[in-house]
């Protein structure tokens, strides 16, 4: 299995917290976020992982360096200015080998099976299978909306919700239907791709009750801290 790992944020509304680091490097009982990145990807049977990187990419290129063992084969792309989540996914997946190529984020965990969701999206010859997340009276997410065969039907944008599927992060992106786009060099993966093609390409929604958390707010940060001490032990 090979996976990319978006992980050139800003982490803007945590630097106050953090400090100028990139997101995915936020530390999490002494260890990086990516490290439980990492963790999760090597549970699931990668075998090598892209890192799209930008911002600050030497400190996450060092702390890679500095590690005297890594659970799989690691590469990285480097964007030398911001490209969105949907260019740093197409320079990546530029690299990888594997038609079907899982995407996560570097800075949430949504402990979702890839493995269950690889093979859903094969048996259904999809061009991206979205692991889905059901949440309970949210408002920092939009929703998925889904047939009953799991088809995505619509994305609707954030509001207050009492109940819905939110996008977890974690993709299964077939790598020719992505590329034989031609997409910009610079897009959003969400907006451009998934919400522009929805009603022509073979989008698909997996749900999943694993855990997940989202670093983005020094809320959540402070709550992972605890969560994943717990999770990772």
């Amino acid at each position: 299995m090979e996976a990319i790992i978006l992980a050139g944020g800003f982490g803007t509304r945590l630097q106050d917290v953090i400090g100028k680091v990139p997101k995915c490097m936020a530390p999490v009982n002494g260890k990086p976020f990516l490290a439980y990145v990492f963790e999760y990807l090597d549970r699931q049977k990668c075998t090598r992982a892209i890192l799209s990187l930008g911002y600050r990419h030497n400190v996450i290129v060092k702390w890679l360096e500095e590690q005297e063992l890594l659970p799989f084969e690691v590469d990285y792309v480097v964007e030398s200015e911001p490209l969105g989540t949907g260019g740093g996914i197409q320079a990546a997946i530029e690299e990888a080998g594997a038609d079907n190529v899982a995407v996560v984020n570097g800075d949430t965990l949504f402990l979702a099976d890839i493995r269950q969701q690889m093979a859903f999206h094969s048996a259904n010859n999809a061009s991206v299978t979205l692991a889905l997340k059901q949440l309970h009276n949210f408002d920092r997410y939009g929703v998925v909306k889904t047939d009953d065969s799991g088809l995505i039907t619509a994305f609707e944008e954030k509001r207050q919700m009492v109940d819905g599927y939110i996008n977890g992060g974690v993709y299964i992106i077939n790598r020719e239907a992505l590329l034989k786009k031609e997409m910009p060099e610079k897009f959003s993966f969400e907006k451009d791709y998934l919400e522009r093609y929805a009603g022509e390409q073979k989008f698909y929604g997996h749900a999943s009750d694993g855990y997940f958390i989202d670093i983005g707010i020094p809320e959540d940060y402070a709550r992972a801290q605890d969560e994943l001490k717990n999770l990772f032990a």
